[in-house]
């Protein structure tokens, strides 16, 4: 089996490395998380540089923050039943497919992808994603390859 493609909407599971781990010098997650791509790029060399958010149980300090997950879409993605958010203050770049996206299932590259966000949530998570950037500038990890 191959990676799956890479698209804006789709939720991986993905070590993310949290921008406080990173000031501490820290290369690696600590856990594995669902988290959404956000935006996909194309470089010269014909490699893809994927960002991604990551979905927390925690519930932000700010509302404006995160998005949370409604438990219909988190059903439909086969995540746990607790309240989730999308984290919208800081992301993960890096190359497709990388060494931190993480398989549920052993030897199949495939099942890293829990699935699609619904186009509507999306919808609404890119435009909270732009009006959070314009109030304040996003923290973005870039991981190592």
């Amino acid at each position: 089996m191959s990676w799956p493609v890479p698209q804006p909407g789709l939720v991986v599971r993905y070590s993310y490395l949290w921008e406080r781990e990173a000031r501490e010098g820290r290369e690696e997650g600590v856990k594995d998380r669902p988290c959404a791509i956000v935006l996909v790029v194309l470089r010269e060399d014909e490699s893809q540089v994927v960002r991604v958010l990551p979905v927390t149980h925690s519930p932000p300090d700010d509302p404006l923050d995160a998005l949370e997950i409604p438990q219909p879409v988190k059903q439909r993605l086969g995540l746990d039943t607790g309240r989730s958010w999308v984290v919208l203050s800081e992301a993960n770049d890096f190359i497709w497919p990388g060494p931190d996206l993480r398989p549920a299932v052993s030897g199949d590259p495939s099942s890293v992808a829990y699935g699609f966000l619904p186009p509507g949530f999306f919808r609404v998570l890119r435009e909270r994603l732009i009006a959070r950037r314009k109030v304040r500038l996003m923290q973005a990890v870039a991981r190592s390859e």
